[in-house]
């Protein structure tokens, strides 16, 4: 697979595409993408994803600094084991933001041929998101592509499966109903990092996970999770929040993990964590003495 972040000397042929964020690579776009790859590989033609980063609503309604599921390379590499051949991460700005949704697609199609577009039932693209459906059918015609509608999944309880609902679970600390959504556990990775080295002063040692900033979190808690480390995994348990219990709190949330049956030096070491399931709300103690108690 090829993650390209420009069209400059991009040259393909009869290219099979669809175009959106795809932050998470949930089940619903997942949807998309398994019907993009299986007309690609029945046509002997490239498929391939258009994306963005930074994420347009943040760039058009302003930044929010817990927002992504993915980072752009997880989310090619979440995309290539759907089988795409190429992921095209555009820089999104407000100069691209204002092309018309012809300019856009003119573009597109000089530089990967392209023959089919998947798009979700709600997509528009373009200034004041005039590219809609039917623009956009009607541009195929002109250009020679012609355009796929895939509809929504709705879960087995209802709910709509989006990236945005899927923020609102993680908020609300329910990662069980997140991984529904989602296909897979939650998960967040990073070099394990210097913290207070409290936890091993109290005898319950903790890797601190230093993670992208702009990462959505679970809500502040204490989670049963999987620790991932040199292509191990092991069971653990992790907090995500200030330590109430101490003074000195963080001015933002940590994620310090408890790794089961486990003794090695991870500082410097990469490592992705899995959220299984909430076992509590963080919560401020009397005292050490009581936290450790808990824990134990």
């Amino acid at each position: 697979m090829q993650h390209l972040t420009t069209l400059h000397n991009v040259h393909l042929e009869q290219s099979r595409v669809t175009i959106g964020s795809f932050d998470g690579v949930h089940r619903g776009h997942q949807s998309i993408i398994h019907q993009l790859v299986q007309e690609a590989q029945s046509a002997v033609a490239p498929a391939v994803v258009v994306t963005f980063f930074p994420h347009p609503a943040i760039v058009l309604r302003g930044p929010n600094t817990v927002f992504y599921l993915t980072t752009p390379e997880e989310r090619a590499a979440l995309l290539a084991d759907l089988g795409v051949d190429v992921v095209v991460t555009l820089p999104f700005d407000h100069e691209l933001a204002s092309q018309s949704p012809p300019e856009f697609m003119q573009m597109l199609s000089d530089h990967l041929g392209l023959r089919r577009l998947w798009v979700g039932n709600n997509f528009a693209l373009g200034r004041n998101r005039s590219g809609n459906i039917e623009t956009l059918k009607q541009i195929g015609e002109q250009m020679n592509f012609s355009v796929e509608v895939v509809q929504p999944i709705i879960n087995g309880n209802g709910e709509l499966i989006s990236s945005s609902n899927i923020r609102r679970l993680l908020a609300e600390g329910d990662v069980q109903r997140a991984a529904e959504l989602l296909g897979r556990w939650y998960a967040i990775a990073g070099k394990i990092i210097h913290g207070d080295g409290r936890g091993k002063s109290l005898g319950i040692p903790t890797a601190n996970l230093g993670f992208w900033p702009e990462r959505a979190l679970p809500a502040r808690g204490v989670y049963a999770t999987r620790f991932w480390w040199s292509q191990q995994s092991f069971s653990a348990v992790t907090n995500v929040g200030v330590n109430p219990t101490f003074a000195n709190q963080p001015p933002r949330p940590r994620v310090e993990t408890h790794v089961m049956d486990f003794n090695q030096d991870l500082y410097g070491q990469e490592a992705r964590l899995e959220f299984i399931a909430h076992l509590r709300p963080e919560q401020r103690f009397g005292s050490a003495a009581e936290l450790v108690e808990q824990i134990q």
